[in-house]
């Protein structure tokens, strides 16, 4: 009965977002009742598609196997945990997460927009209700995770042993709160462009979901990474498969959109541009959405293999994208511009960091989709692999790197380059001194990492010049540099531990890549390999039994060169149910390092093949993911954006900008 109750409460939530819809493009101008029905709509969405949800995950954790999906995707010896993770690892049970996180970004601006005009929230929430309308209907029509079977089989298939990981309990969600989470910002795009209301006030309301939307993305993405890195057992933390670009691409795209944001706040500039990237973030999120379920692609990310359901979504794709871009075009030649300021200013830097995060945004998404249109046309296969993205990418981001220093430093309408070099002194200072002696210790090599480091030394270090600049280190007494820091608001802080943790990244990235060490080998029991300072050894193996799975497990000892030894574990393991291998490596962590280890195949009658790897500093990309979501989630704390533009008295005039 929880389960037709489910289905009931999403058919319910369909008609009522459709209901929202309606009623609010409808009668958006000046109706405060029109007003308060879409934010109730919005709100009792929630509450009918999270029961939905509920409902469903109360089926695969019970083991209802009279649910098909549940056959399908579930098995009564998985884990409760792996239990509750299948109810989104798959296509239905991944569509109806998606309608839930539309629906709590609606109810979020319904229950917190407060001091959002009503004209504006009413649009925002009418084009939520439209999405969700659309996305449910989907999910009841094409990818119902309701449908039953009689007689129900005794038990299911079980999930994709692949997915059975901690990791796949917090990456989906995160995504999805994060590329779905643009959702809202599209929306105030939308209602932006019908209403006319186009202004600073509009980019400090949108701002905050802005920043809440890239930080659980940046969030999703650092965690899907490092579930690759120590799930699939090959060592690697990034492949540029397809779908892995499909979240990256809103990333890069939300982060191009977070800066114009600001421009637009602070000098009601960049007005045009900012509209256009709220429509393209969004845009690209729906791509992604369709590369996953569309069945073009073959990735253990992908969820869908019928191309029926994949041109459902295009052709949704095609209506939302295609009617906010129509949108935009016949309304952006009516839209005011904003201050003018020179090129050498704030305002220049961050059109820069537009340009190459946009430049980026293109260079992988013509990676990605150009195979895929080719084979289309012509039926030939090809592959755009890391190389191609690697060079291009990297080749914008250097560039972008050396820039973000500069940024903060700059005024505002108009800077000064030669006084933003001088103030930058100490920053350069340091970042010679500090990759001249890298640069020697690594015995001067001729390949360009000791450059890499050197760029996120000088991104590090011009992060904490900014807060010590803003805190006027060196110009006044300590005590009042001190109460300086205090009173900086949290936005200031955010931006500089977000720039902090880009360089962090950008060291990891440059350490992992460049100064890693492989070796593949064969080891019997007893045996040891050197790697890198460490040596390895090889004790033995064991069968061992989970509790859906056998595995054999290799025990190994790794001796520090600052002396101490460890142990630690790799498995190949088996899941009788679906037959599938997996492999399980096994890590340890010295100080931001880690030893790889994978077992593999027999050697002989007695040996085994043994991957082992050693990568410097790896740790420090995920950490400075972390420390760029953690400096967002700072910035939503922030009163200014927590609470957003004090509501206008009545009477009062438009504020400057406001247009029809």
């Amino acid at each position: 009965m929880t389960i037709e109750l489910g289905h009931l409460a999403l058919i319910l939530a369909f008609v009522i977002a459709a209901t929202q819809a309606g009623i609010g493009f409808a009668f958006w101008r000046g109706n405060e009742m029109t007003e308060h029905f879409v934010k109730q709509a919005a709100i009792v969405q929630f509450g009918l598609v999270g029961f939905s949800f509920a409902a469903l995950a109360h089926a695969f954790m019970t083991d209802d196997f009279s649910l098909r999906l549940a056959v399908q995707h579930s098995n009564s010896l998985q884990p409760l945990l792996y239990k509750f993770t299948s109810t989104w690892g798959n296509h239905e049970g991944s569509m109806l997460l998606f309608v839930l996180t539309l629906t709590v970004f609606g109810a979020a601006v319904a229950a917190f927009g407060r001091n959002l005009p009503g004209e504006l929230k009413t649009l925002v929430l009418a084009n939520q209700g439209l999405m969700v309308a659309a996305f449910s209907a989907f999910v009841i029509f094409t990818s119902n995770p309701f449908w039953r079977l009689d007689p129900a089989p005794a038990d299911g298939a079980e999930l994709n042993p692949i997915l059975q990981d901690i990791g796949l309990a917090i990456h989906p969600p995160l995504l999805y709160l994060g590329y779905v989470g643009f959702s809202i910002c599209f929306s105030f795009a939308i209602a932006a462009l019908i209403s006319g209301r186009i202004d600073a006030a509009w980019a400090r309301w949108v701002r905050p979901w802005t920043l809440a939307s890239w930080s659980f993305l940046t969030l999703g993405i650092a965690m899907g990474s490092y579930w690759a890195y120590y799930e699939l057992g090959w060592g690697g933390w990034w492949f540029w498969d397809p779908v892995e670009n499909a979240s990256f691409m809103p990333w890069l795209a939300g982060t191009a959109l977070l800066h114009s944001a600001t421009v637009m706040e602070k000098r009601n500039a960049l007005k045009i541009w900012t509209i256009f990237l709220a429509i393209v973030t969004f845009s690209l999120s729906l791509l992604g959405t369709f590369l996953v379920r569309s069945g073009i692609l073959t990735s253990v990310h992908a969820f869908a293999s019928d191309p029926t359901r994949g041109t459902v979504i295009l052709a949704m794709l095609a209506a939302f994208i295609g009617g906010a871009f129509t949108l935009f075009a016949l309304r952006a030649s009516s839209l005011r511009h904003g201050g003018l300021f020179a090129p050498i200013s704030r305002e220049g830097a961050l059109i820069l960091n537009n340009v190459f995060l946009a430049a980026a945004t293109t260079g992988v998404l013509i990676g990605t989709l150009y195979p895929l249109v080719l084979e289309s046309l012509t039926g030939a296969r090809i592959t755009v692999g890391a190389p191609f993205f690697d060079l291009t990418f990297g080749a914008l981001m250097v560039p972008l790197l050396l820039l973000i220093p500069l940024g903060p430093f700059l005024a505002w309408k108009r800077g000064d380059i030669v006084a933003v070099g001088q103030r930058l002194m100490g920053v350069i200072v340091v970042t010679l001194t500090l990759s001249l002696l890298i640069f020697g210790f690594l015995g001067f090599p001729t390949t360009l990492a000791p450059i890499g480091l050197a760029i996120g030394i000088w991104v590090m270090a011009g992060a904490l010049a900014e807060l010590a600049d803003r805190a006027a280190v060196g110009r006044v007494t300590p005590r009042q540099s001190w109460a300086r820091f205090k009173g900086l608001p949290r936005t200031a802080w955010s931006t500089s531990i977000a720039h902090f943790g880009v360089g962090v990244a950008a060291i990891g990235i440059v350490c992992a890549t460049a100064f890693q060490t492989e070796i593949v080998t064969s080891m019997r029991a007893g045996e040891s390999m050197p790697i890198a300072g460490y040596t390895v050894t090889y004790e033995g193996e064991a069968e061992v039994a989970g509790a859906n799975f056998s595995a054999e497990r290799g025990s190994f000892v790794i001796a520090s060169p600052w002396g101490g030894e460890r142990s630690v574990t790799s498995e190949r393991r088996v899941y009788p149910v679906s037959g599938t291998p997996t492999t399980e490596a096994g890590i340890r962590t010295y100080g931001f390092s880690q030893i790889y280890v994978q077992l593999g195949e027999q050697s002989g009658s007695d040996g085994r093949v043994v991957r082992l790897w050693h990568k410097p500093f790896v740790l420090l990309i995920w950490l400075g993911a972390l420390v760029m979501a953690c400096a967002g989630f700072l910035s939503l704390t922030d009163r200014r954006l927590r609470f957003g533009v004090p509501a206008r008295a009545k009477g009062n005039a438009k504020p400057a900008g406001v247009g029809r």
